[in-house]
C-alpha cells in the first residue's frame, strides 16, 4: 500500500510479520469453552512487508467463493480475514503479545463467565408499573437459555436470523444472546423502519424469527410476512396480543415453547460454535442505496467488548458496580457495544428507560438511575443544551450573572487541564459548589464519570457548553464495520475536536495523507468485521488486499496521535474549479454563527459557488418526531433581540424578515471572512420552510445528514441558486 502513514504505535504491528493465524477447533466439550489450546497460532510463512498488516494472498484466495450456501469451490475455512458467506470463517487478526494475543471467546463462553462471576449481582433493571423489575446475571443466563431452547422448538436454523423489532428492553437482550446461543443470528430492525425497510433486513438475513414489542410493530410485519419464505415465527413482547393468529407467540407464551426440547440439543448447537463464526448482523442505515448487512463474528464481539471496556476503565462489579441507562437504538452498534456485550463483560448493571426517551423521559430517568457512564448522540446532547438554556432564560438576572461566571471560569479552567495543566483555581472549586454540582444533579449525571458522544459529528459549541459546566463530554470514533468503537477520548487524555486514540490493540492508518497529513483513516485489529452478507464487491471496496478496513473518513493525527476527522470521502464537494471542499466545517460555522439555524447543508459539487439550504430551529411533535412551525424558546429569543416579531419559521419565510435574514447573511459573511480561499466562501443561501428530521427522511436513526435526500428533495431549490448567469454578490438568494 503506498503512500501511506501510519500512526506510531502501528509501526511495529505494521512490519510484524509474520502474523499469527488463528484456527479455531470446535470446542470439544459442550459448555463450548475455548482455551489457548483451542487456538492454534500458526506463523505465515510469508516474509515481512512494510504496511502490511495482512498476507495480500489470502484476502485474494475468497474470490472464488459464492453468496449461497451453494457446493461451489470456496477457500478452506478460516484462510482469509474476511467472508461473505453466511456460514464463513475468518482468520482471526491475533497478534503475538498484549490484548490482541488473548484466547478468542464465543459468546456463550462471555456470558458464562459473567454468570460465575457475577451471579448474584443485578443485570438488568425494568421499570413495570413504577416498580424496577431486577433480573440478577444468573436469572438473565436462565432467561437466554429458555429464549435459545424456544428458538430452536420454532425452527431457527444454524446461520439464519432474527430479526428483533422494538424499543430497547430485557427481551431485546434475551432474544439477542438466544439467537446466537441457538445458532443463529441477531439481527436488530431499527423501530423507525418502514414495512418495507423491514422486509429487506428480515430476507437479506432468512429470517426464521421476527421479535416485535408491539401491535405497531406487528402490522409492519404482518405486511410483508407473505413475501419473507424462511418465516417461522412471530413473537410479541412489549404489550398483549390483540388478536390470536397462527405462528404469532406472546412473550410468555414463547419462552414456554423450549420447555421440552433437551438442554443437550441446546449444548451441542453451541459446541459446534465457534470464535471466528458471525453471530450478529448489523445493518448499516447507509445514507446512500440499500442497507449492508455487516456481519459481526463471536471474536468481534467478545473481544471489543473487553478491549474497549478496560481502555475506558469501566470498573469490574466485584470492585464497583458500573450502572448505564440503555435507551440509543439497540440496531445500531453502539449501543449493543455498551448496553450488552461491554455491560456483560465488567458486570454493569443496565436500566432500561420509557420508550419515549428521546422525546422528553430520558432526564427523568437519569435522575433516578444517577448513571455511571452515559452515551449520547450529539442530537442528545444538543436537546440538553437547549433545555438547559431555555431554562436558564427564565432564571433571575443574579443567577444568570453567577451562571455566566461560573460557565467562563470552568471553561477556562478545562481548556488548561486538558492541555496538561493540574492546577485547580479556588473560584473553580467555588463555581463548583454553586453551580456545576447541581446542575450535574438536575440532569442525573452528578455519579457520571465517564460521558460520552458518537455516531456523528458533533459541534465544538456543545462540547464546550458542557465544558463550561465542567462535564467534559468525550468524543468516540468507529463504524459498525469495526464492532463499535476504534479511537477513544479519555478524560485525562482529550482534545476538543479529536476523537481521541486508538484502543489498545487497535491499529490506524492515514492512506494517501496529503501535504498537511490528512488522507483515508484505515483501520485494523481483532474489532473488523468478517464483510457484508451476500456482498462480495462491497466488501472487497472496504478491505483492501492488506487487510486495511478502509472507512471512506478523511482524518490526520497531531503530533500527540490523537486523531481528528476532517470530513468524508464521498461527501467532499468538488467544485467547477476543481477545488475540494469538505462541508462539515462551513456548516457548522454558519450553525455556530447564527444560533437560529438548525441544520445546514452546503451544495456546490460540479458549481462554480458554494450555496447552503439552511433550517431554522422549530418546536418539534414529541409523539411523530415531525418538525412544526412554532420556533423554539432559543429561537424566539434570538428573533426578540433583533426586534423581529417572529414566532413562525412560515412568518420569516413568507415576509422575508428583515431583521433575521440580515443577521444570516451577516453571520455566512463572517464565515465568509475566515474561508481560506474564494471557493470556499458561502454566495448563496435559502431558508426551508421545514426542518430537517428522521420523520422527513433528511435525517438518519443517528441523526446523521443524508445529503443525497436532501438534494434530491430539494433540486429544485438548488438548481435555481445556479440559473442565474451573473456572478453572485454574496446576497442571499430568497426565492421560497
Amino acid at each position: 500500500m503506498r503512500g501511506t502513514v501510519l500512526c506510531e504505535s502501528d509501526e511495529r504491528m505494521a512490519l510484524a510479520e509474520p502474523v499469527p493465524v488463528a484456527y479455531c477447533n470446535s470446542a470439544p466439550q459442550a459448555t463450548c469453552e475455548v482455551s489457548l489450546k483451542d487456538v492454534l497460532l500458526n506463523s505465515s510463512p510469508r516474509t515481512a512487508e512494510p504496511h502490511n498488516s495482512e498476507p495480500g494472498e489470502d484476502s485474494k484466495m475468497e474470490k472464488c467463493q459464492v453468496n449461497s450456501l451453494g457446493p461451489k469451490a470456496f477457500p478452506p475455512p478460516g484462510s482469509s480475514v474476511w467472508t461473505t458467506r453466511r456460514d464463513g470463517e475468518v482468520r482471526l487478526r491475533m497478534e503475538e503479545q498484549g490484548i490482541g494475543s488473548e484466547a478468542p471467546k464465543t459468546v456463550h463462553q462471555l456470558l458464562q463467565e459473567s454468570v460465575n462471576k457475577y451471579s448474584d449481582y443485578y443485570a438488568l433493571a425494568s421499570k413495570k408499573d413504577g416498580q424496577w423489575i431486577k433480573l440478577t446475571y444468573k436469572m438473565y443466563y436462565d432467561e437466554c437459555w429458555k429464549a435459545a431452547k424456544s428458538f430452536l422448538k420454532l425452527g431457527l436454523e444454524r446461520f439464519h436470523g432474527v430479526g428483533i423489532l422494538g424499543f430497547n428492553s430485557a427481551e431485546w437482550f434475551i432474544a439477542d444472546i438466544g439467537a446466537i446461543l441457538a445458532g443463529g443470528f441477531a439481527v436488530g430492525i431499527y423501530t423507525t423502519n418502514s414495512p418495507e425497510a423491514c422486509h429487506y433486513v428480515a430476507e437479506n438475513c432468512s429470517a426464521n424469527v421476527v421479535v416485535v414489542e408491539n401491535h405497531k410493530q406487528l402490522q409492519k410485519i404482518l405486511e410483508i410476512e407473505d413475501r419473507l419464505p424462511h418465516l417461522k415465527g412471530i413473537v410479541q413482547y412489549g404489550e398483549e396480543i390483540k388478536e390470536k393468529r397462527p405462528n404469532l407467540y406472546s412473550w410468555r407464551e414463547f419462552m414456554e415453547l423450549g420447555r421440552d426440547v433437551p438442554d443437550s440439543r441446546l449444548r451441542e448447537v453451541i459446541a459446534a460454535q465457534k470464535p471466528n463464526q458471525c453471530c450478529t448482523l448489523i445493518y448499516t442505515s447507509g445514507t446512500t442505496g440499500q442497507p449492508k448487512g455487516v456481519m459481526l463474528s463471536h471474536d468481534n464481539l467478545t473481544w471489543t467488548a473487553a478491549a474497549a471496556g478496560r481502555f475506558i476503565m469501566l470498573s469490574d462489579a466485584q470492585d464497583r458496580q458500573e450502572q448505564v441507562v440503555s435507551y440509543l437504538p439497540l440496531s445500531h452498534i453502539a449501543a449493543q457495544m455498551s448496553d450488552i456485550w461491554s455491560a456483560m463483560t465488567f458486570g454493569v448493571q443496565v436500566y432500561f428507560a420509557q420508550p419515549d426517551a428521546l422525546k422528553g423521559s430520558l432526564v427523568e430517568t437519569l435522575r433516578e438511575v444517577r448513571p455511571t457512564a452515559f452515551l449520547g448522540v450529539p442530537r442528545v446532547w444538543e436537546k440538553m443544551e437547549e433545555k438547559m438554556k431555555s431554562v436558564g432564560m427564565k432564571s433571575s438576572a443574579l443567577r444568570r450573572k453567577v451562571a455566566s461566571w461560573a460557565k467562563g471560569v470552568g471553561l477556562q479552567t478545562n481548556l488548561k487541564r486538558m492541555n496538561g495543566c493540574s492546577e485547580v483555581p479556588v473560584n473553580f472549586r467555588l463555581a463548583r459548589q454553586l453551580v456545576y454540582r447541581k446542575v450535574r444533579k438536575a440532569i442525573g449525571l452528578d455519579r457520571c464519570t465517564k460521558c460520552y458522544t458518537g455516531a456523528a459529528p458533533i459541534t465544538r459549541d456543545t462540547l464546550e457548553f458542557f465544558l463550561s459546566l465542567n462535564i467534559p463530554v468525550l468524543e468516540l470514533y468507529g463504524m459498525s464495520e469495526s464492532s463499535g468503537p476504534h479511537t477513544v477520548s479519555l478524560p485525562h487524555a482529550f482534545k476538543l475536536g479529536s476523537c481521541g486514540k486508538e484502543l489498545t490493540g487497535c491499529h490506524t492508518l492515514i492512506h494517501k495523507p496529503d501535504e498537511d497529513g490528512v488522507g483515508e483513516i484505515c483501520f485494523s485489529g481483532r474489532h473488523i468485521f468478517m464483510g457484508y452478507l451476500n456482498m462480495e464487491d462491497k466488501t472487497k471496496e472496504a478491505i483492501d488486499e492488506d487487510g486495511w478496513l478502509h472507512s471512506g473518513d478523511l482524518g490526520k493525527h497531531d503530533k500527540d496521535g490523537f486523531l481528528f476527522i476532517t470530513g468524508r470521502i464521498k461527501e467532499l464537494i468538488i467544485t467547477a474549479g476543481g477545488e475540494n471542499i469538505p462541508p462539515v466545517p462551513i456548516e457548522d460555522a454558519v450553525k455556530n454563527a447564527v444560533p437560529i439555524i438548525s441544520n445546514a447543508m452546503l451544495v456546490g459539487d460540479k458549481a462554480k459557488f458554494l450555496a447552503m439550504l439552511l433550517t431554522l430551529k422549530c418546536v418539534v411533535d414529541a409523539e411523530t418526531g415531525k418538525p412544526g412551525d412554532d420556533l423554539t424558546p432559543e429561537a424566539l429569543e434570538f428573533c426578540q433581540k433583533l426586534g423581529s416579531k417572529a414566532t413562525k419559521v412560515s412568518e420569516i419565510i413568507s415576509s422575508k424578515d428583515k431583521a433575521v435574514y440580515a443577521a444570516i447573511q451577516k453571520g455566512i459573511s463572517a464565515v465568509n471572512e475566515r474561508a481560506v480561499s474564494n471557493a470556499q466562501k458561502v454566495q448563496k443561501w435559502i431558508l426551508l420552510e421545514k426542518d430537517f428530521s428522521l420523520f422527513g427522511g433528511e435525517l438518519g436513526p443517528t441523526m446523521k445528514l443524508k445529503r443525497p435526500v436532501v438534494a434530491q428533495k430539494y433540486q429544485d431549490q438548488i438548481s435555481q441558486f445556479y440559473t442565474d448567469i451573473e456572478t453572485p454578490s454574496g446576497e442571499p438568494s430568497t426565492r421560497p
